[in-house]
């Protein structure tokens, strides 16, 4: 087993963890396996608990692990599935030390950071890094391990010492340490600076580490004078430093490093390049290029011609410029942060459908009638928003903030047929405003927010405590089955009997209340395996009006957007039509994408045969946010 450990250094935010995804993504392109793992030195188990606003979004994997959510950058890069142990956190690595003391294991000893906590933190890294996580048997050729925080941080010190001893445990040629590090430009003078990444780099030798390669963030590639300064004073060869700098969107990493020789510089130091193959990134290259043309302003020209490594297109952009405004009706709006999977899900879908994406972030509370009272400018701007919309999407989230407005939204994308997607809660107030405004029950809610409602349409199921909040609710992947033939959610999995999608929940709908609210006219069209539990509600007669009690925007990936936000983003351009009927999808796919596709000359073809596809089902990353 190779390891590659990615920390940083100078200031937090420079982009470790879409460095540590991009050297996975260079390694696989070179045909080796690549696995990943993440350290968080905070002291919680896991991100379970903690709040979107310290940490951002918590991502939930298929075991039902809850955790950093670069751990979903790590699955949508490389398109694998890790687990719960992928994420080490002090707590964990405390936690599974006392409880080896409680049992005596130690015989008796001190029990002590160095070596037993140093110990685990190895012993746990080489028993992860064994793990498959792409579906094939055997270990990865590859574990690139990113360490969280900066160089410098107390409360990494026993990984930084775990670390440094591990290099020595593996041997040489099985471990590459990549520091990703700041050189700023200062606006008075004007040029790059190195100060900061040489106190970083030796910083980072007085503990132990020694960088092999420096991984540079700037504005713009560094100059060759300050490389040479760089190599000088932080004894790292000239060709083991790169620039990572500024670029239009982070699907462009990976070709930077691909650029710089970054592969080869890795292969050296770990030993592999009798197995290294030149990197395959075509595809990957196609992708970064239409996400920064799918962005091009509409004036500046109506035809645009694409030069780039490999690739020549040629093709009319007005069939690129089309855009699609999804408002984002949620409590968290102010840290996108929050919902990185849903955007992420979100683009996926717009890409695949052609469409510039525009989020409209709609902080719920600011649509609720108390906000027209305290707030008449923020309540009118909410509204403003959420009524000059192509589709409005309800995410997840915990709390009685906001719980209103999110029902407000709800009602007016029912009310006015516009297209709709609620996610978890987003899925259960949905039902609680079709109780109120079909059924009548002006008093219905979830027990989460009223517990003594008379009408609780939404109710604690019991599948963990209602007081210890870590760990304790419905989580990971779980069945869904259809019930209802010619569904709309149905024809978007492809008409399977049942998907596998993540859950992070606690409250469901209440199973007493199901018979009433179909009789109504809501439809219920998948349950678990009990049928107790409702997992998609459908209106029939709206043109897309659907609840998932699951998280579909966990398992999206570029290339392979989640059905239902697929849906969400047809329906919102009115080409859902073309999306439920498989017959037709690829056909229009093929007409409304560019003409003529050309690779080195050569027509190029998807791995199905169809012209075109591959190329303009793509994904981006970049988007327009208000």
């Amino acid at each position: 087993m190779k390891y590659v450990l990615v920390t940083g250094g100078v200031v937090s935010g420079l982009g470790k963890g879409v460095t540590a995804s991009s050297i996975g993504v260079l390694l696989k392109a070179c045909g080796l396996r690549v696995t990943s793992i993440k350290i968080d030195p905070y002291l919680n188990t896991d991100a379970g608990t903690m709040s979107p606003f310290e940490h951002g979004e918590v991502f939930v994997l298929d075991d039902g692990g809850e955790v950093d959510l670069d751990l979903g950058n790590y699955e949508r890069f490389l398109d694998i599935k890790l687990t719960r142990d992928n994420n080490i956190t002090t707590g964990k690595i405390y936690q599974h030390v006392i409880a080896k003391e409680r049992k005596g294991d130690y015989l008796g000893k001190t029990v002590q950071v160095v070596p037993h906590v140093t110990d685990a933190i190895q012993d746990w890294i080489e028993r992860v890094a064994v793990i498959p996580v792409d579906g094939e048997e055997g270990p990865a050729d590859v574990c690139v391990i990113e360490l969280g925080g900066t160089i410098g941080d107390i409360e990494s010190a026993p990984f930084i010492e775990a670390l440094g001893q591990f290099s020595y445990r593996v041997g040489p040629g099985n471990f590459c340490l990549v520091h990703v590090s700041l050189v700023p430009v200062l606006n008075v003078v004007g040029e790059q600076k190195t100060k900061p990444t040489q106190h970083s780099v030796k910083g980072l030798r007085g503990l132990g580490l020694t960088p092999d390669i420096l991984a540079c963030r700037s504005t713009k590639a560094l100059e060759d004078n300050v490389k040479e300064k760089l190599a000088q004073f932080c004894h790292v060869p000239l060709e083991y430093i790169f620039t990572l700098y500024d670029v239009p969107n982070i699907w462009h990493i990976p070709l930077l490093l691909k650029d710089q020789k970054a592969h080869l510089v890795i292969s050296k130091v770990l030993n592999l390049a009798s197995i290294l193959n030149e990197p395959s990134l075509g595809e990957w290259t196609s992708r970064a290029e239409l996400c920064d043309n799918l962005h091009v302003p509409v004036g500046l020209s109506s035809q645009l011609l694409l030069r780039n490594r490999n690739l020549n297109i040629s093709f009319l952009t007005h069939q690129m410029i089309l855009q699609v405004r999804i408002a984002v009706v949620g409590k968290y709006t102010g840290l996108s942060d929050a919902y990185l999977s849903v955007l992420k899900a979100l683009l996926h879908a717009s890409v695949a459908c052609r469409k510039k994406l525009v989020v409209d972030w709609v902080p719920a509370c600011d649509l609720e009638k108390e906000t027209e009272k305290e707030n008449p400018d923020a309540y009118k701007a909410a509204w403003k928003l959420l009524k000059g919309v192509d589709g409005v999407l309800v995410p997840g989230g915990f709390g009685d903030r906001g719980v209103e407005g999110k029902i407000l939204a709800a009602k007016y994308a029912r009310e006015n047929k516009i297209p709709f997607l609620g996610i978890c809660l987003g899925m259960q107030i949905a039902v609680i405003e079709f109780a109120r405004s079909v059924l009548c029950l002006h008093d219905a809610n979830s027990t989460e927010f009223k517990p003594e409602t008379k009408h609780p349409c939404i109710i604690f199921m019991p599948e963990g405590s209602r007081t210890h909040m870590g760990g304790t609710m419905r989580l990971g992947s779980r069945k869904s089955f259809f019930n209802v033939k010619d569904s709309k959610s149905s024809k978007l999995y492809g008409n399977k009997s049942f998907v596998d999608e993540r859950h992070r929940h606690r409250y469901e709908v209440n199973p007493d209340m199901v018979e009433r609210l179909e009789k109504a006219g809501l439809s219920f069209a998948a349950k678990d395996e009990t049928g107790k539990r409702m997992e998609i509600i459908e209106l029939p007669n709206h043109p897309f009006f659907i609840g998932a009690q699951f998280h579909p925007e966990f398992k999206s990936r570029p290339g392979k957007a989640s059905p239902l936000f697929l849906g969400l983003i047809a329906a919102s351009c009115g080409e859902l039509d073309t999306v439920l009927n498989p017959a037709s999808a690829h056909q229009h796919l093929i007409s409304n994408g560019p003409k003529n596709v050309y690779v080195n000359g050569t027509p190029k073809k998807s791995s199905n045969g169809l012209a075109d596809v591959r190329y303009n089902n793509g994904y981006c990353n970049g988007l327009y946010t208000r």
